[in-house]
């Protein structure tokens, strides 16, 4: 899949050393743009960097960093604005959940995840939008979460994180608006990654949901095909479209229609 109109450009991608991530990193590449990489794990960094190199005639600038520590945040920016000559496009990919009711829920987990999936997101965010804006142009792609339109049980905290990066988009683009900088959300449903190595330590909600399962490929595929174009939102899959509707008009029906289906977890 190759899109055109990301030749030559630079693309920043968070949480980019596995999964979705990693996989938009490559598909950038292949559409000859440059990468500019960053996540806490440098092993993984460096191993996708090689790859990348081997098979692409692009650059790749890897930098290690945990966005939840805004000063770290800051810093790499910085360090990227002084080494790439401008960035065309940031990917907010970087971001966590568990899944837990709020009885059994930790403070110190619901801190991280609103630092990580948050504060981290519009952190970043900060740090691009004043050379897009000098430049009237660019695209910030955030990866929310159909969880973001639609709260099920056990993830009650993990969808509040998601609805504030929703809000967050949707005001962010009404601002960017006469900057020519497009601002697109993503909400895709579960995807076969190891985000439910974290989120789901029992297996059960995975083994519930596995046949409509995502994979990695799919969403990056889909978010690549339409960096720098006006795209409000991409919604995966399609159908859930359908129970996004259903739920903002008539929640109450919903949430007895599909009571059986949302404490999947």
């Amino acid at each position: 899949m190759i899109n055109d109109r990301l030749n030559g450009k630079n693309v920043v991608i968070t949480g980019a050393s596995s999964g979705i991530g990693a996989k938009i990193a490559v598909l950038c590449a292949q559409s000859g743009a440059n990468v500019i990489l960053l996540a806490r794990s440098w092993d993984k960094l460096q191993t996708l960097k090689q790859e990348i190199e081997e098979n692409y005639p692009v650059s790749v600038w890897i930098y290690k960093l945990d966005i939840a520590n805004t000063d770290e945040i800051q810093r790499i920016f910085a360090q990227i604005t002084a080494e790439v000559p401008s960035i065309d496009v940031l990917v907010n990919n970087a971001g966590f959940g568990i899944f837990e009711t709020v009885e059994e829920a930790k403070i110190e987990h619901a801190k991280a995840m609103f630092e990580t999936n948050v504060i981290g997101l519009i952190g970043c965010t900060k740090m691009v939008l004043p050379g897009m804006k000098a430049r009237k142009q660019g695209h910030i792609i955030n990866i929310a979460s159909i969880a973001g339109k639609i709260a099920t049980p056990k993830s009650s905290i993990y969808s509040a994180t998601k609805h504030a990066v929703l809000g967050f988009t949707n005001a962010l683009r009404l601002e960017v608006a006469e900057d020519g900088i497009f601002v697109t959300a993503v909400n895709p449903g579960p995807i076969e990654t190891n985000f439910f190595n974290i989120a789901d330590q029992t297996g059960s909600y995975v083994k519930n949901v596995r046949k409509i399962m995502l994979s990695s490929d799919q969403v990056a595929g889909a978010v690549v095909k339409r960096m720098l174009s006006r795209t409000r939102e991409i919604n995966l899959p399609r159908w859930m479209n359908a129970g996004d509707v259903l739920f903002t008009l008539f929640p109450k029906t919903f949430e007895r229609l599909g009571k059986k289906a949302i404490f999947k977890k």
